[in-house]
């Protein structure tokens, strides 16, 4: 059995969650903040068996899609001197970073 803990972009979440859970997928979703654009996202984690890792993984990539988006520059670090003029940057955004862990024990209590 495998964990597969993915986090998505807050936009991507719900037809991530819609198509997995069409495919007899269980899913838990975890509101979560992302740390470089201080941005809303979302982590799913789901156990499923190691056959089934591959059509999760192939969800996610389809569903999940990087993109590109404008964003102010993030604040300089606190305690720095001068005067801070924050400019717009392009950033991906998008896709997904994901965790596949062995689970040696599932117990259901």
């Amino acid at each position: 059995m495998k964990l597969v803990i993915a986090i998505v972009q807050d936009d991507d979440a719900p037809d991530l969650i819609d198509v997995m859970t069409e495919n007899g997928l269980r899913v838990t979703k975890l509101a979560t903040t992302g740390g470089f654009l201080k941005a809303g996202n979302t982590t799913l984690m789901c156990g499923v068996d190691d056959e089934k890792v591959n059509l999760v993984l192939s969800i996610i990539e389809d569903i999940c899609k990087i993109r590109k988006q404008i964003v102010s520059s993030p604040s300089p670090v606190a305690g720095s001197t001068g005067v801070y003029v924050p400019y717009p940057i392009e950033v991906d955004i998008g896709g997904a970073t994901i965790f596949v862990v062995d689970v040696d024990k599932f117990l259901r209590v």
